[in-house]
């Protein structure tokens, strides 16, 4: 039998700076709940609003696998390894921490904020070699998911060190689909972008995040025009 946790908008940390609104899916910064320590893997899903002209100034990762996907503007990234780079929405940029590096992350735009998602899955391999990748993420088709992340350096989208696969996908109202999990010991982490969707039977609405283990498929029908991530990671950490 499949479990499930729901994790409604609402409910998830806020943190205002001012120049930074961050929206926290799982204990990050400020905001600790010990019921939301993660989801298996995933150890971070944070929804943020970065105002124009402003951003993170320069700071550190280690072991960790950092996810950023954009959904409106542009974003501007920098890293000790010499990368200068620009990311925005229909793409997805990709950091192998491992054994440590440094970044700035800010707003390309002087006015206009920007938003993106970032998330950070614990890697199955400690301190390699740090890594960045950036990729287009392919979302021509609608009513299909598409995988923007994998396990597998020669597959769609960006990879990472972990066993994990990442779809996302636009949906018309009424539209359906049954996604097979890629392997029986995952979950999936299902993350509504926009509108509103059941998903095994739950509905979901814009923002909302659900974890689902114990099940080997998702239905997914779009109860109207929507988008969403479904993040498939190991349960084991």
């Amino acid at each position: 039998m499949s479990n499930t946790i729901i994790h409604k908008a609402a409910t998830r940390g806020m943190a205002d700076l001012g120049w930074l609104k961050s929206a926290q899916t799982f204990s990050f910064g400020g905001f600790y709940s010990p019921d939301r320590m993660g989801f298996g893997v995933l150890r971070v899903l944070n929804d943020d609003t970065v105002d124009g002209a402003m951003g993170f100034g320069n700071h550190p990762h280690d072991n960790m696998e950092i996810i950023s996907i954009p959904l409106e503007g542009e974003l501007v990234h920098q890293d000790s390894m010499g990368n200068e780079t620009v990311i925005k929405p229909g793409e997805i940029q990709v950091m192998s921490a491992g054994t440590g590096i440094y970044h700035t992350e800010y707003n390309r735009d002087d006015t206009e904020p920007v938003k993106f998602l970032q998330i950070w899955l614990y890697p199955n391999q400690r301190n390699v070699a740090p890594r960045y990748d950036q990729k287009t993420i392919d979302m021509g088709e609608k009513n299909l998911l598409h995988q923007i992340l994998s396990p597998d350096a020669d597959d769609e989208g960006v990879w990472i060190y972990q066993n994990a696969w990442f779809n996302m996908g636009n949906f018309e109202a009424g539209k359906d689909v049954i996604y097979n999990l890629k392997d029986n010991a995952n979950g999936v982490y299902a993350f509504v972008l926009s509108g509103d969707v059941n998903v095994n039977g739950q509905l979901l609405n814009s923002h909302d995040g659900m974890g689902i283990t114990g099940t080997d498929q998702i239905h997914i029908k779009a109860e109207s025009d929507m988008q969403i991530l479904l993040m498939d990671i190991p349960m084991n950490l």
